[in-house]
């Protein structure tokens, strides 16, 4: 009898497909299998199988499945399959495109186009070619080979070759090909092994023969035999890798080939996983305050009522120990821990940290890992039932856990923690709580100013609330001191980016021995340029922003879609060579503090400094070690980074937090300043850490929290806000998001949009409007917002959008097929 089974491929495509299971395939095959199967007229994929069955599907040609891979091992859990199915349907979108963000690209074997030259082209003048189509053939002429898109597009310099392709064929001058592209290369070490059964003493002593009068050949016979036991009978002989037989011998690679040679030790190799911590743990969990142990005691009461609970706990107040002592419990209970943190920053911290305690169980994943990394985590996971805890980002929800028993998110308030392209859309502080409630596991939100939502379900008994007021070890929290930028520089105190408090403040921490960190959120060295004799100022060609010059590499960047341009001193307007780089980025303000501070030397984290893998590492050492005793960055230094030495913060230009046109402009500002002045102070000392806050607007209410450290203050103030405008907690978002090449065309399908919904969800529809930043990429974009109510079912929703999305296609709106139409649920 014939079996077929239901396929999700990784594509934007909200169903699965049929395909037959071949007979002798049949076996070998379960659920959540990966499969390779052919889907269009040449293209395969790897396919995760979510169902199987004896019914065959309706009337259409049904494919076979090509290849079962991992000899039909699942590699997907069906826990796993139901947690997209969960975050297709709540965040609108496909489980293709969960699917494809989900499992490391090492385990989705594509096939991938090839072009090669064609032997029997000739060119003619009927089939002459372009300079751009010459420059192709001319790089396939030269390679002699097949060659991908991307290959000849990194040989030529050209950009879009696919594009070039279809003339090239309809010439005759190129043939196309597709073949299957593992990505994933397995890590093999070299072993060495006695070619002798276990036990047989005659065999070895013949070996031992051979080798009489090669003393070398003898040592090495000897050491491997120690290394893999041999000589013992009551244990099979452990694997012995050629590189230790080699160290154990103190003999060369010849020595060992010799006995190979002489049929006594054959090779084989072994697969192994990369990620392998051998350290064992070096401390126990640390040892609890008074104020930590009543905190950790009132969490495990608030277990017994509530699934999730909040610690509120200030900055530096030790929820990091706390966390400790509640993965130890876990662990000790035979269950897995994943510990969720905004930004790969933090890892590098925290990993150590939780090492010394728990050594070889701790596995890291982030997306600074390479595919072949990341899929060695998630084959170890697939394999070992072993208890361990995961510290990851976001994407570590999609982990194949087997026995998840509690989730931590550290700084739940980040909006690291929210996706926003490409889809999936989620944010997996909401989502890990999901995938806990599927196991069964508790979840524990961790933060000094929690998010407004979060603390709003937890004041009104949805999650358990537990408070940890004061800093560990007796540790001040440090002074706010607001400075008026306006007056200072008036008063003539304020010449460049910093005031001459700020600058007195620093010099005070650094004569004291201490640190000091710099905060400003814009990277680059100006954030604009202008002509200071018409106002002109550069723009990207491709999006609607103004460009950051660069001073590093001397260019204009776009930060949206990191087109690069030329800084041209004369202005392309007036023709006046006026053209001015203004404000602050990272760039310039590490360099004018580096000329104050001569002789402190100076760090910078941001984006462009931690673009390589132990970018973060490297720059948290240094500071944390005080070779760099001044730190410049953006956001990434407000993430729960611990420094013990740091004295002074200063934050330039708060206002460009607080003026944000987002309704959650006021939250985002008191975090993140409240975040980085918590870097601060965070170890008892004789003077009192102080945080300079350079604004214009000192009177705004969020500086007033921020400056008395009033957290509940401004939760208050917040939330009698929210309520007014019916913004969340009180309601649901859904950002619905129109993208067109054509501007007249985008404004046409919004304005479809927004009259077709209204008759459906009424009042409940806002827009369409223009955003701040109107284009990306060339595509023009319009935007709706929907105010849903909280109880409103999301699957409801989903269905109701799909049809309107379908019934604008059936009825042929005029620009819709090459629109670009997603949604963004609960945006941060």
């Amino acid at each position: 009898m014939s079996r077929y089974a239901e396929v999700l491929l990784p594509l934007p495509l909200h169903s699965t497909f049929s395909y037959e299971v071949p007979f002798d395939l049949a076996k070998n095959i379960t659920v959540g299998s990966r499969v390779v199967v052919p889907f269009g007229k040449k293209k395969y994929y790897t396919g995760i199988v979510k169902s199987l069955s004896d019914i065959p599907p309706g009337n259409f040609e049904v494919k076979e499945i090509g290849l079962v891979l991992d000899n039909g091992k699942a590699i997907v859990k069906r826990p796993q399959l139901q947690f997209w199915d969960w975050i297709a349907d709540y965040y609108l979108c496909s489980a293709g495109d969960v699917f494809k963000a989900a499992v490391p690209s090492g385990l989705k074997i594509e096939s991938e186009t090839f072009i090669e030259m064609s032997p029997d082209y000739e060119e003619s003048p009927e089939k002459s070619l372009s300079q751009r189509e010459a420059l192709i053939v001319q790089a396939l002429d030269h390679a002699a080979k097949r060659l991908s898109i991307a290959d000849i597009e990194k040989m030529t310099g050209l950009k879009g070759v696919g594009a070039s392709v279809g003339p090239l064929l309809q010439k005759g001058a190129v043939i196309i090909s597709e073949k299957l592209v593992e990505r994933y290369t397995p890590r093999r070490i070299r072993c060495v092994r006695l070619t002798c059964s276990h036990g047989d003493n005659d065999r070895i002593r013949d070996m031992f023969m051979a080798v009489k009068g090669a003393p070398k050949q003898e040592k090495a016979l000897l050491a491997l035999m120690e290394l893999s036991g041999s000589n013992r009978k009551d244990s099979e002989p452990a694997e012995v890798t050629t590189e230790a037989l080699r160290e154990r011998a103190e003999v060369s690679n010849p020595i060992i080939h010799a006995l190979a040679e002489k049929g006594i030790v054959e090779f084989y190799f072994k697969e192994i996983n990369r990620f392998k911590y051998d350290g064992l743990p070096t401390t126990a969990a640390p040892r609890l305050s008074e104020a930590q142990a009543i905190a950790l005691d009132n969490i495990h009461k608030s277990w017994i009522d509530h699934d999730v609970t909040l610690l509120h706990g200030v900055t530096s107040s030790g929820k990091t120990e706390l966390y400790q002592h509640l993965i130890q419990f876990v662990l000790d209970s035979g269950r897995q821990v994943l510990f969720l943190v905004p930004e790969i920053a933090l890892t590098t911290q925290l990993t150590t940290r939780i090492q010394k305690v728990f050594g070889d169980k701790v596995l890291v994943y982030h997306s600074k890992f390479s595919d072949n990394e990341r899929v060695d985590i998630w084959r170890r996971l697939l394999a070992e039932k072993d208890p361990c805890v995961v510290i990851g980002v976001r994407s570590s929800i999609f982990l194949p856990f087997d026995n998840l028993g509690l989730v931590i998110v550290d700084e739940e308030h980040d909006s690291s923690y929210k996706q926003t392209d490409p889809a999936p859309r989620y944010n997996a502080r909401d989502s890990a709580m999901v995938l806990a409630r599927m196991h069964g596991a508790k979840v524990l939100l961790g933060s000094a100013t929690p998010a407004v939502d979060t603390y709003y379900k937890a004041e009104t008994g949805k999650y358990g609330l537990v408070s940890l007021s004061e800093r560990f070890g007796n540790a001040q929290l440090p002074e706010i001191q607001l400075i008026n930028t306006t007056r200072e520089r008036q008063k003539g105190a304020m010449d460049g980016a910093l005031s001459s408090t700020a600058k007195a403040t620093i010099d005070k921490a650094l004569n004291n021995g201490e640190q000091a960190i710099v905060f400003i959120n814009r990277r680059g060295f100006s954030p604009v340029a202008v002509c200071s004799r018409c106002g002109y100022t550069p723009r990207c060609e491709c999006c609607d922003v103004a460009l950051t010059y660069h001073k590093a590499i001397d260019s204009l960047v776009c930060h949206y879609c990191g087109a690069k341009y030329p800084l041209q001193v004369t202005c392309p307007a007036c023709k006046e060579p006026a053209v001015r780089t203004e404000g602050y980025g990272t760039e310039r303000v590490e360099e004018e503090i580096a000329e104050t501070w001569k002789e402190i030397p100076v760090a910078r984290m941001d984006l462009d400094t931690t673009r390589c893998k132990e970018g973060h590492a490297g720059l948290i050492e240094e500071f944390s070690s005080g070779k760099a005793r001044l730190l410049v960055g953006t956001q990434m230094v407000t993430k729960g980074l611990d420094f013990e030495a740091v004295g002074a913060v200063a934050v330039i230009n708060a206002d460009a937090l607080v003026n944000t046109p987002d309704f959650r402009s006021s939250e985002r500002a008191f975090n993140t300043i409240s975040q980085v002045a918590g870097r601060a102070g965070r170890r008892s000392s004789g003077s009192k850490a102080v945080v300079c806050v350079q604004t214009r607007q000192t009177d705004s209410p969020v500086y007033k929290f921020v400056e008395a450290h009033d957290y509940l203050g401004f939760f208050n103030y917040e939330i009698s806000q929210r309520k007014q405008y019916s913004y969340p907690p009180f309601t649901r978002l859904i950002h619905i998001y129109i993208k067109h090449r054509d501007s007249r065309l985008a404004d046409e399908i919004a304005r479809a949009y927004a009259q077709r919904l209204r008759t459906l969800f009424g009042n409940r529809v806002l827009g369409p409007e223009v955003p701040q930043v109107s284009r990306i990429q060339s595509l023009y974009i319009r935007k709706l917002m929907m105010k849903i109510e909280v109880e409103a079912s999301m699957k409801k929703v989903r269905e109701i959008l799909r049809s309107v999305y379908i019934g604008f296609h059936e009825c042929g709106l005029s620009g819709i097929k090459s629109a670009i139409v997603y949604y963004d649920v609960d945006p941060c």
